[in-house]
């Protein structure tokens, strides 16, 4: 009887840590992650930045975030499976160092 009492205890115990790991991981995938991403092309003119959205930022999907001048985020694909991102992200890049060229002199 007290060995059968252990054991569902135990049990308990055991599920209860289970319930509490899963609600952990569920809650550790990044808060500001984007969850799918749109093959949609976007207007130069109103992308102010961009970045990659990878997994070591605790996010599932990969991605290239756009961030508009209106503080929107829009995903879209990597550089590497799209043409039109890999244009955006060059000209944005490229806006980046006329502007740190700038700064310098």
């Amino acid at each position: 009887m007290v060995n059968n009492s252990k054991m569902a205890h135990t049990t308990a115990l055991l599920l209860l840590l289970l319930v509490f790991c899963g609600w952990c991981y569920a809650g550790a995938e990044g808060e500001d992650c984007c969850l799918s991403t749109l093959d949609k092309t976007i207007p130069h003119r109103l992308v102010k930045s961009f970045y990659l959205q990878t997994a070591d930022m605790g996010c599932r999907v990969l991605a290239t975030v756009f961030v508009t001048r209106k503080d929107k985020k829009l995903c879209a694909p990597l550089p590497t499976k799209s043409v039109w991102v890999r244009t955006l992200t060059d000209r944005l890049k490229k806006k980046t160092q006329r502007k740190s060229k700038g700064k310098k002199q």
